[in-house]
Protein backbone atom coordinates (compact mmCIF):
# COMPACT_ATOMS: atom_id res chain seq x y z
CA UNK A 1 0.00 0.00 0.00
CA UNK A 2 1.07 3.62 -1.04
CA UNK A 3 2.32 5.74 1.77
CA UNK A 4 2.50 9.40 2.30
CA UNK A 5 3.64 12.46 4.07
CA UNK A 6 1.44 15.49 4.67
CA UNK A 7 2.05 17.88 8.12
CA UNK A 8 -0.44 17.94 10.41
CA UNK A 9 -2.07 21.09 9.54
CA UNK A 10 -3.29 19.03 6.24
CA UNK A 11 -5.30 16.68 8.62
CA UNK A 12 -8.96 17.79 9.75
CA UNK A 13 -11.52 15.57 11.37
CA UNK A 14 -12.73 13.48 8.72
CA UNK A 15 -10.12 14.31 5.29
CA UNK A 16 -6.69 15.10 4.64
CA UNK A 17 -5.13 17.51 1.74
CA UNK A 18 -2.31 16.11 -0.16
CA UNK A 19 -0.50 18.89 -1.73
CA UNK A 20 3.16 19.21 -3.53
CA UNK A 21 4.44 16.61 -6.00
CA UNK A 22 2.65 13.80 -4.51
CA UNK A 23 -0.41 14.93 -6.48
CA UNK A 24 1.25 14.73 -9.59
CA UNK A 25 2.73 11.49 -8.19
CA UNK A 26 -0.71 9.58 -7.19
CA UNK A 27 -2.42 11.10 -10.44
CA UNK A 28 -0.17 10.84 -13.60
CA UNK A 29 1.77 7.89 -12.24
CA UNK A 30 0.64 6.24 -9.92
CA UNK A 31 -2.91 6.88 -11.57
CA UNK A 32 -4.86 6.06 -8.36
CA UNK A 33 -8.76 6.56 -8.91
CA UNK A 34 -11.20 7.47 -6.20
CA UNK A 35 -11.92 4.21 -3.68
CA UNK A 36 -8.53 3.08 -3.87
CA UNK A 37 -6.70 3.06 -0.60
CA UNK A 38 -3.46 4.31 0.54
CA UNK A 39 -1.92 4.82 4.12
CA UNK A 40 -0.92 8.44 4.81
CA UNK A 41 1.22 9.77 7.77
CA UNK A 42 1.44 13.35 9.35
CA UNK A 43 5.16 12.90 10.18
CA UNK A 44 4.56 13.06 14.10
CA UNK A 45 4.09 9.39 14.32
CA UNK A 46 0.37 9.10 13.72
CA UNK A 47 -1.03 7.08 10.53
CA UNK A 48 -4.37 6.98 8.49
CA UNK A 49 -5.75 4.57 6.85
CA UNK A 50 -7.28 6.58 3.77
CA UNK A 51 -9.21 6.35 0.43
CA UNK A 52 -8.80 8.51 -2.54
CA UNK A 53 -12.15 11.22 -2.57
CA UNK A 54 -10.82 13.17 -5.37
CA UNK A 55 -8.58 15.44 -7.10
CA UNK A 56 -8.70 19.69 -7.17
CA UNK A 57 -7.28 20.73 -10.50
CA UNK A 58 -4.54 19.01 -10.11
CA UNK A 59 -2.89 20.95 -6.85
CA UNK A 60 -3.98 18.96 -4.47
CA UNK A 61 -5.77 15.32 -3.64
CA UNK A 62 -8.62 15.04 -0.98
CA UNK A 63 -8.30 11.30 0.84
CA UNK A 64 -11.09 10.97 3.43
CA UNK A 65 -9.80 8.89 6.81
CA UNK A 66 -11.15 5.42 7.06
CA UNK A 67 -9.45 4.73 10.61
CA UNK A 68 -6.48 5.68 12.65
CA UNK A 69 -4.05 2.91 12.77
CA UNK A 70 -1.25 2.63 15.65
CA UNK A 71 2.30 4.21 14.16
CA UNK A 72 4.54 0.67 15.15
CA UNK A 73 7.08 1.16 12.29
CA UNK A 74 9.57 3.37 15.05
CA UNK A 75 12.07 2.03 17.02
CA UNK A 76 11.27 2.59 20.92
CA UNK A 77 14.87 5.01 21.35
CA UNK A 78 16.03 7.65 18.90
CA UNK A 79 18.75 6.69 16.38
CA UNK A 80 21.60 9.53 15.61
CA UNK A 81 23.94 8.05 12.70
CA UNK A 82 27.17 10.29 12.59
CA UNK A 83 28.83 9.78 9.31
CA UNK A 84 32.01 10.42 7.99
CA UNK A 85 31.14 11.74 4.38
CA UNK A 86 32.21 8.96 2.21
CA UNK A 87 33.23 9.04 -1.57
CA UNK A 88 30.89 8.98 -4.54
CA UNK A 89 28.09 8.46 -4.08
CA UNK A 90 28.03 5.89 -0.88
CA UNK A 91 26.15 8.74 1.29
CA UNK A 92 22.85 8.12 -0.99
CA UNK A 93 22.73 4.14 0.22
CA UNK A 94 23.75 4.95 3.49
CA UNK A 95 20.87 7.17 4.26
CA UNK A 96 18.34 4.98 2.53
CA UNK A 97 19.28 1.60 4.09
CA UNK A 98 19.33 3.85 7.47
CA UNK A 99 15.66 5.30 7.26
CA UNK A 100 14.74 1.89 6.15
CA UNK A 101 16.50 0.21 9.86
CA UNK A 102 14.71 3.08 11.58
CA UNK A 103 17.43 5.76 12.13
CA UNK A 104 15.84 8.85 13.70
CA UNK A 105 18.61 11.56 12.08
CA UNK A 106 21.32 11.27 9.61
CA UNK A 107 24.41 13.68 10.31
CA UNK A 108 27.39 13.74 7.87
CA UNK A 109 30.86 14.35 9.40
CA UNK A 110 33.36 16.40 7.95
CA UNK A 111 36.60 14.42 9.39
CA UNK A 112 40.43 14.54 8.77
CA UNK A 113 40.22 11.27 6.52
CA UNK A 114 37.28 12.84 4.50
CA UNK A 115 38.50 12.83 0.87
CA UNK A 116 35.36 14.72 0.21
CA UNK A 117 35.24 18.75 0.02
CA UNK A 118 32.05 20.61 -0.17
CA UNK A 119 31.67 24.20 -0.03
CA UNK A 120 28.39 25.90 1.39
CA UNK A 121 26.87 25.66 -1.83
CA UNK A 122 27.62 21.86 -2.66
CA UNK A 123 26.47 21.12 1.16
CA UNK A 124 23.43 22.97 0.58
CA UNK A 125 22.43 20.88 -2.49
CA UNK A 126 23.64 17.45 -1.05
CA UNK A 127 21.77 17.92 1.86
CA UNK A 128 18.50 18.88 -0.14
CA UNK A 129 19.49 15.53 -2.01
CA UNK A 130 20.02 13.54 0.67
CA UNK A 131 16.60 14.39 2.52
CA UNK A 132 14.41 13.36 -0.77
CA UNK A 133 16.38 9.79 -0.26
CA UNK A 134 14.78 10.20 3.30
CA UNK A 135 11.74 10.48 2.71
CA UNK A 136 11.14 8.32 -0.22
CA UNK A 137 12.81 5.51 2.09
CA UNK A 138 10.52 6.74 4.90
CA UNK A 139 7.81 6.21 2.36
CA UNK A 140 8.53 2.42 1.35
CA UNK A 141 9.65 1.28 4.78
CA UNK A 142 6.32 2.82 6.08
CA UNK A 143 7.78 4.56 8.79
CA UNK A 144 5.94 6.95 10.87
CA UNK A 145 8.22 9.87 10.37
CA UNK A 146 10.87 11.57 7.65
CA UNK A 147 14.23 11.35 9.37
CA UNK A 148 15.90 14.21 9.07
CA UNK A 149 19.57 14.32 7.10
CA UNK A 150 21.24 17.89 8.61
CA UNK A 151 23.87 19.63 6.70
CA UNK A 152 27.85 18.41 7.01
CA UNK A 153 29.45 19.53 10.18
CA UNK A 154 32.75 19.44 11.42
CA UNK A 155 34.28 16.51 13.82
CA UNK A 156 33.98 18.75 16.84
CA UNK A 157 30.60 19.73 16.13
CA UNK A 158 29.16 16.93 16.12
CA UNK A 159 31.20 15.62 19.23
CA UNK A 160 28.88 18.82 20.83
CA UNK A 161 25.60 17.54 19.77
CA UNK A 162 26.51 13.85 20.49
CA UNK A 163 27.03 14.98 24.05
CA UNK A 164 23.01 15.28 24.34
CA UNK A 165 22.52 11.77 23.76
CA UNK A 166 22.03 9.47 26.60
CA UNK A 167 24.43 6.41 24.81
CA UNK A 168 27.41 7.26 22.05
CA UNK A 169 28.62 4.20 20.44
CA UNK A 170 31.95 4.36 18.14
CA UNK A 171 33.17 1.28 16.29
CA UNK A 172 37.23 1.40 15.90
CA UNK A 173 39.32 -0.91 14.36
CA UNK A 174 41.74 -0.99 16.98
CA UNK A 175 38.40 -2.02 19.63
CA UNK A 176 39.03 -5.14 21.54
CA UNK A 177 36.71 -7.55 22.77
CA UNK A 178 33.49 -8.76 21.50
CA UNK A 179 32.04 -9.79 24.84
CA UNK A 180 32.51 -6.32 26.06
CA UNK A 181 30.87 -4.83 22.78
CA UNK A 182 27.91 -7.23 23.18
CA UNK A 183 27.38 -5.77 27.26
CA UNK A 184 27.45 -2.46 25.93
CA UNK A 185 24.43 -2.83 23.36
CA UNK A 186 22.85 -5.15 26.14
CA UNK A 187 22.87 -2.26 28.32
CA UNK A 188 21.08 0.23 26.30
CA UNK A 189 17.49 0.38 27.31
CA UNK A 190 14.64 1.56 25.03
CA UNK A 191 13.62 5.34 25.53
CA UNK A 192 17.47 5.83 25.71
CA UNK A 193 19.19 8.34 22.60
CA UNK A 194 21.99 6.59 20.89
CA UNK A 195 24.54 8.38 18.88
CA UNK A 196 26.72 6.43 16.20
CA UNK A 197 29.94 7.41 15.31
CA UNK A 198 30.78 5.88 11.84
CA UNK A 199 34.72 6.92 9.76
CA UNK A 200 35.02 7.67 6.07
CA UNK A 201 36.98 5.22 4.00
CA UNK A 202 39.97 5.71 6.08
CA UNK A 203 37.96 5.48 9.51
CA UNK A 204 38.83 7.78 12.03
CA UNK A 205 42.76 9.13 13.32
CA UNK A 206 43.83 8.04 16.59
CA UNK A 207 43.49 11.81 17.81
CA UNK A 208 39.65 11.97 16.68
CA UNK A 209 38.95 8.53 17.98
CA UNK A 210 40.56 9.76 21.73
CA UNK A 211 38.22 13.06 21.40
CA UNK A 212 35.34 10.88 21.31
CA UNK A 213 36.38 8.49 24.54
CA UNK A 214 37.04 11.58 26.13
CA UNK A 215 33.80 13.38 25.55
CA UNK A 216 31.79 10.12 27.01
CA UNK A 217 31.57 7.77 23.83
CA UNK A 218 32.43 3.65 24.02
CA UNK A 219 34.61 2.27 22.04
CA UNK A 220 33.09 -1.00 20.30
CA UNK A 221 33.74 -3.75 17.59
CA UNK A 222 31.92 -4.81 15.14
CA UNK A 223 33.91 -8.09 14.21
CA UNK A 224 37.33 -9.53 13.25
CA UNK A 225 37.06 -8.07 9.51
CA UNK A 226 37.51 -4.40 8.45
CA UNK A 227 34.26 -3.37 7.09
CA UNK A 228 33.82 -0.80 4.46
CA UNK A 229 32.28 2.58 5.68
CA UNK A 230 28.58 2.09 4.05
CA UNK A 231 28.53 -1.52 5.37
CA UNK A 232 29.54 -0.60 9.23
CA UNK A 233 27.03 1.73 10.15
CA UNK A 234 24.21 -0.48 8.33
CA UNK A 235 25.91 -3.25 10.77
CA UNK A 236 25.64 -1.35 14.29
CA UNK A 237 22.15 0.14 13.50
CA UNK A 238 21.21 -2.91 12.60
CA UNK A 239 22.14 -4.78 15.94
CA UNK A 240 20.54 -2.06 17.55
CA UNK A 241 16.73 -2.94 15.90
CA UNK A 242 17.02 -6.00 16.67
CA UNK A 243 18.21 -5.41 20.64
CA UNK A 244 15.40 -2.45 20.73
CA UNK A 245 12.40 -4.14 19.25
CA UNK A 246 13.73 -7.90 21.14
CA UNK A 247 12.63 -5.65 24.42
Amino acid sequence: MQTFFVTPSQVEERKIYIEGSDVNHMKNVLRMQAGERLMVSDGNNRRYLCEVAGYEDGLRAEVAIIEEQPADTELPSRIYLFQGLPKQEKMELIVQKCVELGVFEVIPVITRRCVVKLDEKKAKKKTERWQQIAESAAKQAGRGIIPRVSEPMTFKEALKKAGELDVVLIPYELAEGMSETKKIIEDIKPGQSIGIFIGPEGGFEKEEAELSLKAGAKEITLGRRILRTETAGLTIVSALMFHLEGK
